[in-house]
């Protein structure tokens, strides 16, 4: 046998496998599935949201919780919580489009916009899917970096690689891209559980700053922005729509409720894990860093190299594990979102690999060109800001009408809180804009 007729055959078997997943998945919808326990008949449906959550433990969220930690200790774990319920919330809007629609949040534009309006969000996503990915890139390229010694612009190749590879299987269908994804996500949250672990946590100072939300004075707030502009990302509203706008598709309203409600744990799991995952560095950079006089550690590198004399070796080279789990998995989801953002907002059909190489080239520029890391970072985050209110407004609007949602129309209760958490979001993002253009 030919290897061009392997390799058919084992894209065929991976995308029945994705095929026997959906399938699964309507027959529990349809009420004829034999699957009796609950593990069992959620899995068909877990998935989408993993993916999407990648977004929000990525190397701007380890910048933004260290330096909190560090700078404030524990004080700022509850923006954590807070943040990521509010960004469970919106990835349920996200979610609930793609199911609703067929369409993701960028056809959805495209379908309600006029022309201009469509290509200045096209062109302003496009930025926000390299801004994301200059976090990402630099991320994983700093994890190489650290771990095997190698220059920065080795780890970028090696990072695109990579992602190349990663990206790949999307060929296969979308079950074997979930498990790689939600893989990394484990490696991240069991490296937190060890650092936790290993470090000295005070406990009662984290019920305390749970229980009693409170600021320290306007950097503290600064910070505050920094963990919510690092957490609710443009780029992952985009994607989760994405991703479950055919994966299963049913049309009776009946089962569209019950597929939403599948998804809702899936979202619930999902970004509850991430939002663990964030806690988790801050407990680990405030029980470490802040417990040791050490608030001045403001960057990735730093809290590596400060680790390891205060906690051993061990520790660093887990922190390093996990910086390179994240920022792969990161850089291959932003890649992944810059190619639905421009598919969907053109219309057009655009090669795969043109459409990676048009979402990681300017990252790699970046590193190539010995840009500052850090500044790097903060423009990257700037331009996240910016583009963040023109992904969550559209996303509140249309899930509040009936006319584009049918049956899964958001409540009155849930559009309430969605706008007000948008609002939140908006303004607090404006503050970061602000500070970082004009504070100095």
């Amino acid at each position: 046998m030919s290897a061009k007729e392997d390799s058919a055959q084992a894209n065929a078997a991976a995308t029945s496998a994705s095929s026997s997943t959906a399938r699964s998945a309507i027959q529990i919808l349809s009420g004829q599935s034999k699957r009796k326990g609950l593990l069992s008949r959620l899995m068909p449906f877990f998935g989408p949201a993993f993916i999407a959550s990648v977004a929000y433990i990525d190397p701007g969220n380890f910048a933004a919780n260290i330096q909190s930690g560090a700078r404030f200790g524990y004080l700022l774990l509850w923006v954590v919580v807070a943040s990521n319920l509010m960004a469970i919330l919106i990835q349920l809007l996200a979610a609930k489009l793609g199911i609703a629609t067929g369409r993701n949040l960028a056809e959805q534009c495209r379908c309600d916009y006029p022309r201009p309006v469509v290509y200045f969000l096209w062109v302003l996503m496009e930025i926000v899917a390299m801004a994301t990915d200059l976090a990402e890139f630099l991320g994983a390229a700093l994890g190489f970096h650290l771990l095997l010694g190698v220059p920065l612009t080795i780890g970028g190749l090696l990072t695109a690689v990579v992602t190349f590879l990663i990206l790949g299987l999307e060929r296969y269908g979308f079950r074997p891209l979930e498990i790689v994804i939600t893989g990394f996500v484990a490696v991240v949250a069991l490296s937190y559980l060890i650092e936790i672990f290993l470090a000295s946590t005070d406990w009662a100072q984290v019920g305390r700053s749970l229980v009693s939300p409170s600021f320290a004075g306007p950097e503290s707030l600064v910070l505050a922005s920094g963990i919510l502009g690092a957490t609710v990302m443009p780029h992952a509203i985009f994607l989760h729509s994405a991703l479950t706008q055919n994966r299963i598709v049913v049309r009776e309203p009946a089962q569209l409720r019950l597929l939403f409600r599948y998804q809702i744990l899936d979202v619930v799991v999902a970004m509850g894990a991430a939002g663990l995952i964030n806690a988790a560095m801050l407990i680990m950079a405030a029980s470490t860093f802040f417990g040791q006089g050490l608030t001045s550690v403001g960057s990735i590198e730093e809290a590596y190299r400060t680790l390891e004399p205060l906690l051993g070796k061990a520790a660093s080279w887990v922190f390093g594990i996990s910086l390179l789990a994240s920022g792969l998995s990161s850089s291959s989801v932003g890649t992944m979102a810059g190619q639905v953002i421009m598919q969907g907002f053109i219309r057009r059909h655009i090669p795969p690999w043109l459409r990676r190489v048009v979402t990681i080239a300017p990252s790699l520029l970046v590193i190539f060109l010995g840009f500052d890391p850090t500044r790097t970072l903060v423009l990257s985050q700037v331009l996240l800001s910016f583009g963040l209110p023109f992904a969550i407004i559209p996303l509140v609007i249309f899930t509040s009408r009936r006319d584009i949602m049918g049956v899964l129309v958001n409540r009155r209760l849930t559009t309430a809180a969605a706008a007000l958490a948008a609002g939140l979001i908006v303004l607090l993002n404006l503050f970061l804009l602000y500070e970082n253009l004009w504070g100095g």
